[in-house]
């Protein structure tokens, strides 16, 4: 009850102590800004030019070139030049196999489509790549003289799982294997740090 009461007083003070119940707005009156008044252009006057002088033209720089009255048209066309006759191609025969069952011919792979990187990016990739392994192999020949838990065990083993999927795909996808490698050191790192 008292608490109410109180409740209820903080409130009333704090609607009779507004601002908005002691002003009293009066409406004012739209007063227009001044008219502004424009100066008036001052027109120039425009000077006059002179006259164009005339210039007599040259009949022969109008006139075309005069053409020959009879063309000869009896000349012979040239010839087009002869074809080069091509050695044939000897065909290519392949060894036949031993015959074995049947076997199924293998379908060409498609393109890989990957990133272009620049020189710099290349060498970059690499050198962090090989840091990155540096460090797990490190780690993991000190994690190899301790005696671990089975969950330890498992850590251990996630991480040579990325170390060799890091070395697998160093050839074909750079960024893959230094990703694999980042995971592979912040694993073992991780693992060193709970290591009595």
């Amino acid at each position: 009850m008292r608490k109410t009461r109180l409740i209820f007083g903080i409130f009333a003070l704090s609607l009779a102590s507004t601002s908005c119940l002691r002003q009293k707005t009066q409406a004012r009156a739209f007063t227009p800004p001044p008219v502004r008044t424009r100066p008036v252009p001052v027109q120039d006057a425009s000077p006059t030019l002179p006259d164009v002088p005339e210039i007599a033209a040259d009949p022969a720089s109008i006139l075309p070139p005069p053409l020959p009255e009879n063309p000869d048209l009896t000349t012979e066309i040239p010839d087009a030049p002869k074809r080069v006759a091509r050695r044939p191609v000897p065909p290519v025969t392949t060894p036949k196999p031993a015959a074995q069952g049947p076997v199924t011919p293998e379908a060409p792979t498609p393109p890989r489509l990957a990133q272009m990187y620049t020189p710099e990016e290349l060498r970059e990739n690499t050198r962090v790549l090989d840091e990155c392994l540096d460090r797990v192999n490190r780690n993991l020949l000190i994690v190899e003289g301790k005696n671990l838990t089975p969950e330890q065990k498992q850590d251990a083993e996630r991480i040579r799982t990325f170390r060799k999927q890091a070395e697998q795909a160093r050839e074909q996808d750079l960024p893959t294997a230094v990703s694999l490698a980042k995971r592979a050191d912040l694993l073992a790192k991780d693992l060193l740090e709970r290591l009595p």
